[in-house]
């Protein structure tokens, strides 16, 4: 498989190790990894195809569906909006969005909302597969529901709530979607080519998305939840409807919509831009976020077992931060998102490092995919 793209001389193990990937036949469809440092980027490459026929080459501008990546994207966008004063962290959802203040939520915080632990990982009236797409739907659905734990006591992986919860915080307070505030705040200033809700021109350039089969002996967690449709994890992942499906993730609809829990698209370099613009504060070089929020983000909220995910997660303020589960970095300060099926983007200060990993064939992993974790492994032998 002939990898394409540009890799600094020092990093040359990053391209040793996605090379690899291709070689065991990891990535039978088409992959990219991008790393910055110092602001400055060090790798960008990529390969494979874009589609099961092996006929169109994967190329730099490809875009890819992010899964849950797609969480960072979001969290970025509202705390940029704390970083300009217009949202607070410990301010009530409710002052931004009157409707929520039902049913024992007029407590919950901003900052339980990004963290997980608001207590509204799903929603318990079962949902028409149509209500994925209705965004008022949904979002009446958050306000008249009653959190499943006392908010701020626990944490759980809020996999698809989050994206309506930390969404309409964005609409309420602009009056702009999350996919125009992307787009006009932080995409469209930085050059980046990331989207929530993609255009006709951007879909003609979208990978579709393959699944696996799990190994022998191993049940993938979404065949766990589909047994169990009325567990926490299950009300969490199929209401309205399971979407980590080639069916879902591939389709129009799917792309046309802002659901920004996990349909962005984007290219690794791009995500990877971000990231490192979080990672790096240097003069001259463009400030996403100041330092301030950048440490608030990643200081630890949450830690032990998610009973969504059924395993340890450890929380930021919108980001996941490494554990032994997670272990994205050897930087315990590091923060980003996993996304379901291999994707991972972090940003690690200390190292003034930004890392994004894409892919288009989904694993069964459910953080850190062996994939992505060889790839960041063979980043920080580089440093």
């Amino acid at each position: 498989m002939a990898i394409q793209g540009s890799c600094d001389p020092k990093f040359e193990k990053i391209r040793d190790a996605f090379a690899l990937n291709f070689e065991r036949g990891l990535e039978p469809g088409g992959a990219a990894v991008s790393v910055t440092v110092h602001g400055r980027p060090v790798v960008d490459l990529h390969g494979g195809f874009v589609d099961r026929g092996h006929t169109q080459p994967w190329q730099k501008d490809t875009l890819i569906n992010l899964a849950s990546t797609t969480k960072g994207i979001l969290a970025i966008c509202v705390l940029h909006l704390v970083d300009r004063g217009v949202i607070e962290f410990d301010a009530p959802v409710a002052r931004y969005w009157p409707e929520f203040a039902r049913a024992g939520k007029e407590g919950i915080t901003v900052r339980d909302v990004l963290s997980h632990r608001a207590g509204l990982p799903a929603v318990r009236p079962r949902l028409s597969p149509e209500a994925l797409y209705d965004w008022t739907a949904m979002t009446a659905a958050l306000a008249a529901e009653e959190p499943w734990w006392p908010p701020g006591t626990q944490h759980g992986y809020h996999a698809m709530t989050i994206g309506w919860l930390a969404g309409e915080l964005v609409r309420r307070v602009t009056g702009r979607t999350v996919g125009q505030y992307l787009r006009e705040e932080l995409a469209s200033p930085l050059g980046l080519d990331l989207h929530i809700g993609l255009g006709p021109r951007e879909e003609a350039r979208t990978a579709d998305v393959r699944t696996t089969r799990p190994e022998p002996g191993r049940t993938a967690f979404v065949q766990t939840v589909m047994n169990e449709p009325d567990s926490m994890s299950g009300w969490a992942f199929l209401n309205p409807v399971l979407c980590l499906t080639p069916q879902v993730l591939n389709s129009h609809a799917w792309r046309a919509a802002e659901l920004p829990f996990a349909n962005a698209h984007g290219t690794a370099s791009s995500l990877a831009h971000l990231f490192g613009a979080l990672a790096h504060h240097a003069r001259g070089h463009e400030k996403v976020l100041s330092a301030s929020i950048v440490d608030a983000a990643r200081t630890e909220h949450a830690f032990g077992y998610d009973p969504v995910l059924r395993e340890a997660t450890r929380y930021g303020i919108g980001f996941m931060l490494p554990h032994e589960g997670f272990a994205c970095s050897p930087n315990p300060r590091a923060f980003g998102n996993p996304g379901a099926g291999g994707f991972l983007a972090f940003a690690d200060p200390e190292a003034s490092l930004g890392f994004a990993y894409v892919t288009s064939k989904m694993s069964v992993h459910t953080l850190l995919d062996p994939r992505a974790a060889r790839l960041s492994e063979a980043t920080y032998a580089c440093l």
